[in-house]
């Protein structure tokens, strides 16, 4: 073993012996056998593994690359929502929140050990190219994509704006190349429409810091045009893929003058916690229906979940994606970070999301066809199955202020 990795070897045993003393409270000698039996050889075997791939490995690999390998893996093996984020990663994860990011524009997931499209994001190049919800990605330029390398998955669709780029799916039988270009994907979020005079029509396209802020703002201008209150609303959350947990909060807390929103449970004292409502309802408690499909994920779950259960709105469409798990961003040395399962989210009334999603009040499938509607950046009054029973349920008031029949 070369010096360099025996003293890399003594780093990795150094900080797993700190680990043991920090969770043993002082307690070093109860903690000794375990590092000795058990890490000391993981540690071990982690460096001969290293050993042996910096003398025999086909081309020579830096110790930084390694370890940095070692670390994503470690994070990415937890489950598939956990990842290590370097600088780069790092800093698109904050503009996908807070900005706009070059690409184009779709959400991925790891299911069953196999990357699979949750949504495209309206109005993006995938979006625009034909991508679907449940595609399965199988490559990326040619080159076949691995499901537990997702992150690099993600950063191989990143790119310059401009650039071109090919992106290979499974759909049914089929295998179905789609060529695009990279743009610069604007993140923010909300779209609004007039559906008749007395009916107005938003969709989230996905949950950023200023969601809540455009939702308001969106109501605000139906409201205006209307010249008073808004008979009924369409919330449209069909292939949102989610995003920032306190916007969709905030967009929960614009609907509901009180009760739960959700709660979470987590190892620690910040990942238990229930976030409620406050006063003020901005629609005066108009009539709402929530339209939900398979590619609502995460964040849009919370809120159908949260209206549902409160009793504010009825819930329409399919079943959601099922994607019940908080991630938390922690940052690191070096502009680094890594998102961290910490919690796991439940609907006012105590079921869990995950792996189960929002089960509609009123079950109404896509229009045959026409599976990604609700990104076409308008909406479609003729075609538009779910929001055509919507619009009629409202008009016609059948719209339960409870589970919704």
């Amino acid at each position: 073993m070369s010096l360099k990795t025996r003293a890399i070897l003594v780093l990795v045993i150094g900080t797993v012996m700190g680990l043991s003393l920090s969770l043993g409270g002082g307690f070093l000698a109860q903690q000794r056998p375990v590092v000795e039996d058990v890490d000391w050889d993981k540690a071990h075997l982690f460096a001969e593994v290293m050993e042996r791939v910096k003398q025999d490995y086909l081309e020579p690999v830096d110790d930084s690359v390694l370890l940095e390998a070692a670390v994503r893996g470690m994070v990415s093996d937890l489950d598939p929502h956990s990842q290590y984020l370097d600088a780069d990663e790092y800093r698109d994860i904050r503009i996908s929140t807070t900005g706009s990011y070059t690409g184009i524009g779709v959400e991925v997931a790891e299911v069953d050990g196999l990357v699979r499209i949750v949504t495209p994001i309206a109005g993006s190049p995938a979006a625009r190219s034909g991508l679907r919800s449940g595609d399965q990605i199988i490559a990326v330029d040619g080159t076949t994509v691995e499901a537990h390398n997702l992150q690099d998955v993600i950063g191989s669709m990143r790119g310059r704006a401009g650039s071109k780029i090919s992106i290979t799916v499974a759909r049914s039988d089929d295998a179905i190349v789609y060529e695009m270009r990279r743009e610069v994907i604007r993140v923010a979020s909300v779209y609004h429409e007039t559906l008749s005079p007395s009916y107005g029509y938003v969709r989230v396209n996905q949950f950023s810091d200023t969601t809540a802020r455009e939702l308001s703002r969106a109501i605000d201008e139906l409201q205006d045009s209307k010249g008073g209150m808004l008979e009924g609303l369409v919330l449209d959350l069909r292939n949102n893929p989610g995003g920032v947990l306190d916007a969709a909060v905030d967009v929960s807390d614009l609907f509901l003058d009180a009760g739960v929103i959700v709660t979470a449970e987590g190892r620690t004292a910040d990942s238990r916690f229930k976030r409620s409502a406050h006063r003020g309802d901005v629609l005066d408690g108009a009539d709402m229906i929530v339209l939900v499909n398979e590619g609502s994920a995460s964040a849009s779950e919370i809120v159908a979940g949260a209206l549902q259960d409160n009793g504010r709105a009825a819930v329409l469409g399919t079943a959601t994606f099922g994607k019940g798990l908080v991630q938390t961003v922690m940052p690191l040395s070096r502009g680094r970070a890594i998102t961290l399962t910490t919690s796991r989210s439940f609907t006012p009334s105590g079921d869990s999301i995950h792996e189960t999603g929002i089960t509609p009040d009123i079950c109404v499938e896509d229009t045959p066809g026409f599976p990604d509607l609700s990104l076409a950046g308008t909406i479609n009054r003729e075609l538009d199955a779910q929001l055509i029973a919507a619009l009629e349920r409202l008009q016609r008031g059948q719209v339960m202020h409870s589970k919704a029949q």
